[in-house]
């Protein structure tokens, strides 16, 4: 009579079934802009406001839309860099031992060349335009950051605009808010680029890729404002916002806070919702 073979275990592991990741998850980040560090209390209002944010949730990513610091208002270029210093300082403190990301668009208080302002920019946070993945979206999802700090695009903005490919889903952000359908009602004129420099954003952007624009957030008025659907013809989905503030240069406290935004992957197709969130 034949011995039975003895099985080894241990050869047989490959056997088993391998975790696979969830056909749905969620990823939550937040959009947070005109801090002002430098003016008044501002700092003092960001350093209690950051904590709030990154302990609400589970963030795994912070969009600022610039503004940070106070930068035009200095006396000299050694209070703008402390200005920017003190800003980092902050998000370093709150985002670093969270292992939380940031990038940053920059502002009209900081894109000038008054006190050295937008070259300290570059040397504090990144560069005026870029993309790059949001964390947790396994490249899915990218941030796009724009620079229109003066009150218009620049080329780099408008060509990052046209190298943008179908093979993503895009969060979109710049400081000047566009000129779309009822944002007046709330933002003054004078805070808003002109009608020309909304229709060359939105042209700029491929036809095969507009549908995979999961949201536009602007900033510059510290006031909250959001349109969800008809923000252009070519844009029916696409929705629309003006961040509140995080400092005390005018910031009322109906409108000190930020957008807490929950991104939904599912089948590898990306969905996302914002909500405002008041802090005072």
């Amino acid at each position: 009579m034949k011995k039975k073979k003895r099985i080894n275990k241990h050869k047989l592991s490959f056997l088993q079934p391998t975790p696979t990741l969830p056909t749905s998850y969620t990823v939550n980040l937040a959009v947070i802009g005109d801090t002002h560090v430098g003016y008044a209390n501002s700092r003092s209002v960001f350093n209690s406001f950051l904590p709030r944010v990154v302990s609400n949730g589970n963030k795994r990513y912070i969009i600022f839309g610039g503004d940070n610091a106070h930068a035009l208002g200095a006396p000299s270029t050694a209070d703008a860099r402390r200005y920017y210093q003190q800003f980092k300082d902050i998000v370093d403190r709150n985002l670093g031992p969270r292992n939380i990301y940031y990038r940053t668009s920059i502002g009209n208080w900081e894109d000038t060349s008054r006190n050295d302002s937008r070259n300290l920019f570059l040397q504090f946070f990144n560069s005026l335009t870029g993309r790059v993945d949001i964390p947790r979206t396994q490249g899915l999802v990218q941030h796009v950051w724009l620079d229109n700090g003066t009150g218009t695009f620049s080329q780099e903005s408008i060509n990052l605009l046209n190298s943008l490919d179908a093979n993503h889903y895009y969060i979109i952000d710049f400081h000047w808010p566009l000129d779309v359908p009822g944002v007046n009602s709330v933002v003054g004129q004078d805070h808003v680029i002109s009608s020309q420099q909304t229709q060359q954003f939105f042209q700029a952007i491929p036809v095969n890729v507009r549908s995979r624009i999961l949201g536009i957030f602007t900033h510059h008025a510290h006031v909250f404002f959001q349109r969800l659907t008809n923000i252009h013809p070519n844009f029916p989905n696409t929705p629309f916002f003006v961040t509140g503030c995080s400092g005390a240069y005018k910031c009322s406290t109906v409108d000190s806070g930020y957008y807490d935004v929950t991104l939904t992957i599912q089948n590898n197709r990306a969905s996302m919702n914002a909500r405002k969130v008041i802090l005072n």
